[in-house]
């Protein structure tokens, strides 16, 4: 019986009583092509148009045959690098080719595992002896539950989240999450201190001005636990170019109203939180909120005669004692209204008129 030669790695598979004086050899290279298959390590110049055939030479080492692939050499199309047909094998592949072109690794007559255009990457793939297969075990993303073992270093690199992605703790719930805007150009940096400094929250980006915004939702609002500090403050300020007897203050939207139109009538001023939520329903007991209505007056003035809490007449505790009774002529005059929930629906309002001439 002759010898014969093994499907995948081309070794020669003696016959019993043959190759006498030679079977050491045979054997010495059979064990050398398994070295090769184990651990072997080959660059493979591909040609600059066409690629490159890795050789599969029966009972002899060759560059198919190694574990570890570096493809070298500046591509000036798309190319192929081929393994024979019916071949059974894992290979760790290095596309260190130049050239923005793809390098497809696949078998002689099937499919196989393409590198992009600038995808100059490792990849582990195997043939089974139809088609080239990309194991994927590079990617995290073929890890359903990747966990980590230490701290992650992003060396230098950013971390990507889709949008609507988010940072959860151990339970799947929500620490943070994030929202894309497709043309952004600011964004915020957190900055941590020294000892003795103070850690910041700052608005960057491309912008020369940048706001910075904290959104509560709903009837939510932001809080600032412990003491503050301002180093400066712009408040709300609505503009109004009429009269109106009947004002509406809607403290979540506004810190003070300008009415530019004088005042032809005496008039009421109403507190609530929005055109659909109660004042009530925006504050907790023990809270208060101050605002102001600016009224201009002509020759004739007039003045404020009622005070309302959510559609509900109050009686207001006025500065000096006394409300009250006439506007002040040819003027801008100034009513504040400092409004504290003593309980459910109850409010204590003070109130007070000054006049700027």
């Amino acid at each position: 019986m002759a010898n014969s030669t093994s499907a995948n790695l081309k070794l020669t598979v003696q016959a019993t009583g043959e190759n006498s004086g030679t079977w050491g050899q045979i054997t010495n290279t059979n064990l050398l092509i398994l070295e090769q298959a184990i651990g072997g390590y080959s660059s493979v110049a591909l040609n600059a148009t066409t690629g490159a055939t890795l050789t599969y030479s029966n009972g002899a080492l060759s560059n198919g045959k190694d574990a570890v692939i570096k493809l070298t050499g500046t591509i000036t199309g798309n190319v192929n690098v081929v393994i024979p047909d019916s071949v059974e094998k894992t290979y760790i592949i290095e596309n260190a080719t130049s050239g923005a072109f793809t390098v497809t690794v696949k078998t002689s007559s099937g499919n196989g595992v393409t590198w992009g255009t600038t995808d100059k990457g490792k990849k582990m793939v195997y043939s089974d002896g139809t088609d080239v297969v990309d194991t994927a075990f590079t990617e995290v993303s073929s890890d359903y539950s990747p966990q980590l073992s230490g701290i992650l270093d992003t060396n230098g690199n950013d971390i990507i989240i889709d949008n609507g992605g988010a940072v959860e703790d151990d339970s799947n719930n929500e620490y943070i999450k994030f929202a894309k805007t497709a043309t952004a150009v600011n964004e915020i940096t957190v900055t941590n201190a020294a000892a003795s400094g103070t850690p910041n929250i700052s608005a960057t980006g491309d912008d020369t001005n940048i706001d910075l915004n904290l959104t509560a939702k709903g009837l939510g609002r932001v809080t600032f636990n412990g003491t503050g500090k301002i180093q400066s403050l712009a408040e709300k300020v609505t503009v109004s170019g009429s009269f109106d007897s009947d004002v509406d203050f809607d403290t979540q939207t506004q810190g003070v109203i300008l009415s530019t139109a004088a005042a032809d009538a005496n008039f009421t001023v109403n507190l609530r939180g929005s055109g659909s939520a109660s004042l009530d329903s925006t504050m907790d007991v023990g809270e208060s909120v101050t605002v102001a209505y600016i009224s201009k007056q002509n020759a004739t003035a007039y003045y404020n005669t009622t005070v309302k809490v959510d559609g509900t007449g109050v009686t207001p505790v006025w500065q000096g004692g006394a409300a009250p009774t006439a506007g002040n002529v040819t003027s801008n005059d100034v009513y504040t209204y400092t409004a504290i929930k003593t309980a459910a629906s109850t409010f204590t309002v003070l109130a007070a008129q000054t006049q700027f001439a």
